[in-house]
């Protein structure tokens, strides 16, 4: 291997060999088997024989094409198992973000405080204020989303997410 920063081209085949035959988290396989369906066979063990490549070299090409087409037939097994997986993974990981969502709930009438954003005119400075307000709850809409009204009556014409919002 080269030491030079400046020859990274002669590791890039290196390294994507790596990536390719990584088991993946999420989907329980590597990249590799669900794309060609049988795991890799890295180059040397096709010099030093292993025991798949030499049962592959005694088998006559009727035999070596049932092979590979019964091994073509699989991936669509493997890759519906790797789907599954790869369900199961992002329920798995959407349980554990939602056990620290506490939710919020808003009735109309509630009074309420909306953040003031870096990006907004009313923002002034760090020794100001970081919430506006009161605003009264006009309505609750799905998904957490609210409408406001100054005290005074008026409505606000675009609702704002409820994480904006204190009471």
């Amino acid at each position: 291997m080269l030491e030079k920063h400046k020859q990274w081209h002669e590791k890039l085949s290196f390294s994507l060999m790596v990536y390719r035959t990584t088991v993946r988290t999420s989907t329980g396989a590597t990249p590799y088997m669900l794309v060609y369906g049988t795991e890799v066979v890295i180059p040397v063990k096709v010099e030093i024989p292993s025991l798949r490549i030499i049962q592959e070299a005694k088998l006559d090409d009727e035999e070596w094409v049932k092979n590979h087409y019964e091994q073509l037939a699989l991936i669509d097994g493997k890759i519906m198992n790797a789907v599954c997986h790869g369900q199961l993974y992002q329920n798995k990981m959407s349980t554990a973000f939602n056990k620290r969502v506490k939710p919020r709930q808003f009735t109309p009438g509630q009074l309420v405080l909306t953040k003031i954003f870096p990006h907004q005119n009313e923002s002034k400075g760090k020794y100001f204020p970081n919430w506006q307000g009161p605003y009264m709850v006009h309505r609750v809409l799905t998904g957490g989303a609210l409408i406001l009204a100054k005290v005074d009556g008026k409505v606000w014409p675009k609702p704002i997410n409820s994480y904006v919002v204190k009471r």
